[in-house]
C-alpha cells in the first residue's frame, strides 16, 4: 500500500490483519513448504532467513496482471481475482506492486495490454521513490524487469506491467542506498526473470528481512540481473499446490499464474 505508507517508510505493522475466516497474525510467520513438495515452489535458506521461491516457465504457464475488474473496483482479495478467471484454476497468486488506500496502483500499470494507470518516477520518502524504480513486465511473451527511466525511454506494447520500488539488483548490482545491517527488517516478496525472459521468479520471504539481504538472495543465489521490489508489509500468497495461504489485508495489483 503507498498513499499513507509512503509517507512513513519504517513505520510498525499491526498486530494484525483481516483473512478470510478471521484475524491473521502476521507474527505466526510465513507456513513452509512440504518437505517433499515437487511444483512450481520451492524453499531456500540464505543468511539464517527462509525463502518461498516459485519460478513460472511462461512456455507452460500463463501469467497474468489483475489490477481493476470490468467496472473498474480494484479486486482487493485472492477470491475476487480466482472469480474472474472464467472457470480457470489459479495456480500462484502474488500481490504486485504498491498501490494507494483506494488499492488503486500507484505506478504503471497494464492489464490485458491496456493501461490502467501511467507511470510515476516518484519524488516522496517511501520505499516507491528509493529510486531507481523499477518496471516488471511481459511483451511478445517474454518477461523482463527494467529500470523505470529506461522503460519509459523505450517503445513498449506490453501485455502486462506492473511498477514498483525500489529495484533490488539493477544490471548486477545491488541498488546504490541498501544499507548492510540495516534494522529495517519486513517480511518481503519481489521478482526477476531469466536472461531469455523465458522464466519468471517470484520470491517471497519467511520471515522479516532487510533490503541489503533481500536483494543479495536475488543477485547471489538467483543469479538475477535485474530483480524488483514488490513490497514489504502486505506481502502476501496463494499457493495451493503447496498449502500456502498466507494473506496479510485488502491488496492491489497481483500477478495470476494459470496453466496455458
Amino acid at each position: 500500500m503507498a498513499g499513507r505508507r509512503l509517507a512513513r517508510l519504517f513505520s510498525g505493522w499491526p498486530a494484525t490483519v483481516l483473512a478470510a475466516g478471521g484475524l491473521f497474525s502476521w507474527l505466526s510467520g510465513v507456513p513452509a513448504l512440504p518437505t517433499d513438495h515437487n511444483g512450481l515452489c520451492r524453499t531456500e535458506t540464505a543468511a539464517g532467513v527462509g525463502y518461498i521461491v516459485c519460478e513460472i516457465p511462461l512456455d507452460r504457464h500463463r501469467l497474468s496482471l489483475r489490477a481493476v475488474d470490468a467496472a473498474g473496483k480494484p479486486y482487493e482479495t485472492f477470491e475476487a481475482v480466482e472469480a474472474s478467471l472464467a472457470g480457470r484454476r489459479a495456480e500462484l497468486i502474488m500481490n504486485a506492486g504498491m498501490y494507494h488506500e483506494d488499492r488503486r496502483p500507484v505506478g504503471l500499470t497494464v492489464q490485458d495490454g491496456r493501461e490502467v494507470h501511467g507511470a510515476v518516477l516518484g519524488t516522496g520518502s517511501g520505499n516507491y521513490s528509493l529510486r531507481p524504480n523499477g518496471v516488471f513486465f511481459v511483451e511478445d511473451g517474454r518477461a523482463h524487469v527494467m529500470e523505470s527511466t529506461r522503460y519509459l525511454a523505450g517503445q513498449h506494447r506490453p501485455e502486462l506491467a506492473t511498477q514498483s520500488g525500489p529495484m533490488l539488483v539493477v544490471d548486477g548490482k545491488l541498488h546504490p542506498r541498501f544499507i548492510e545491517n540495516s534494522d529495517s527488517r519486513h517480511v518481503r516478496n519481489g521478482i526477476c526473470a531469466s536472461e531469455d525472459g523465458r522464466v519468471v521468479t517470484h520470491v517471497l520471504s519467511r520471515a522479516p528481512v532487510n533490503f541489503w539481504d533481500f536483494g543479495s538472495f536475488f543477485k547471489d543465489r538467483l543469479g538475477c540481473r535485474d530483480a524488483l521490489f514488490f513490497d514489504g508489509t502486505v506481502s502476501s500468497l496463494r499457493y495451493p499446490a503447496g498449502g500456502i495461504d498466507y494473506r496479510r489485508d485488502r491488496l492491489g495489483p497481483m500477478l495470476v499464474v494459470t496453466d496455458r
